[in-house]
């Protein structure tokens, strides 16, 4: 099941917890002494950032898929660390990640070590709008994005429980790559059971279209309350990506300047599944990015603006969006997931 540490760190004890949320989900990732001790040295720090420098925020601790799926190959699982914060923000952030710049009572490791000790580090900030930080940390060092392609994203429990009903998942086959997001009905450990179960079929469906996956999907959701499911594939022989979705999962592609809403059917897949499924097919170019997410996001969000957020890592354009999109006036009322499927740096030129 979608395990989450949902940390809010406003005062000096929440670091501890910090600590304590990274150590537990690298001893259930499988890390080893050595790596376990990276994700600790990174949770603590971050979470001294925010208490030292934003006078709080939010630090998510998750075991999310590799960057990189490999060809049907077995999920390989890292224990990704977000910092997320409404401060004022850094104005150097090339010098806040050189060595040898560290917060006051901080560990004195600085963002510089932590960026070398984890397998992926990405920070993003803009003066009076806040930062995101952001640590994945593996057992082993990951391999290089296939196809030109990358994923991540960020899962957030509703009322600060340790399961998510939200999932997202990756896969490739060939030239296919397939991203899932799914919002199991409701919230609480029978959601996340069906999530879960999404998950588990999507590794078998890597090799069929989105609304082929979707009657899979349906079949194999049987016998759990069912779920919201939205399926992308992008296939880079053919610059082509196929959409398909049921329930109220909400989905936007970036093409250029300009941004496309992309919709699902009426249904539960698991419980009730439209008798015809409409598969979405457009062109899939170099500045394209998709943003999907479950209905925890306020349905009227505007997407990044900042180029520079749109060419960050996945997870962190995933992080920027749950932030943006949220506001002590909107409460969340359930789970929430956002997933972000962009070419790698190189190839969004």
């Amino acid at each position: 099941m979608p395990r989450v540490w949902d940390v809010p760190v406003h005062d000096s004890t929440r670091v501890r917890d910090a600590r304590v949320a990274a150590e537990a989900a690298a001893t259930l990732a499988g890390l080893d002494s050595a790596r376990t001790a990276a994700a600790s040295l990174v949770a603590t720090e971050l979470a001294t950032n925010l208490l030292k420098h934003t006078r709080g925020g939010q630090l998510l601790v998750e075991i999310v898929p590799a960057p990189a799926p490999a060809d049907r190959a077995s999920p390989v699982s890292f224990v990704q660390i977000a910092a997320i914060d409404h401060g004022p923000g850094i104005a150097d952030v090339p010098a806040a990640l050189s060595d040898g710049f560290s917060t006051a009572s901080s560990l004195g490791a600085g963002l510089g070590t932590c960026r070398r000790v984890a397998d992926d580090f990405a920070l993003h900030s803009v003066p009076g709008r806040g930062t995101v930080a952001l640590a994945r940390v593996g057992a082993r060092p990951r391999a290089a994005a296939p196809a030109g392609l990358r994923a991540g994203g960020v899962n957030v429990p509703f009322g600060g429980a340790e399961t998510s009903g939200d999932a997202w998942a990756w896969v490739r086959s060939g030239e296919r790559t397939t991203l899932m997001l799914a919002d199991g009905l409701g919230h609480g450990p029978e959601a996340a059971r069906a999530s879960t179960a999404a998950v588990d079929a999507l590794h078998a469906s890597a090799h069929l279209t989105p609304a082929e996956c979707l009657r899979h999907l349906d079949t194999a959701l049987r016998g759990t309350r069912g779920a919201a499911v939205a399926v992308a594939q992008v296939d880079s022989g053919a610059q082509l990506l196929r959409f398909a979705g049921i329930g109220n999962i909400g989905a936007r592609l970036q093409e250029g300047d300009r941004w496309r809403a992309l919709l699902c059917r009426p249904g539960i897949v698991g419980v009730h599944r439209p008798g015809t499924l409409r598969e979405d097919r457009m062109p899939w170019a170099a500045g394209h990015l998709l943003i999907m997410h479950s209905d925890g996001l306020p349905s009227r969000w505007t997407p990044p603006a900042d180029p520079g957020v749109l060419c960050a890592d996945p997870a962190v354009v995933a992080a920027v969006t749950l932030r943006d999109a949220g506001s002590a006036a909107r409460p969340v009322r359930d789970d929430t997931a956002v997933a972000v499927l962009a070419p790698t740096p190189r190839d969004r030129r």
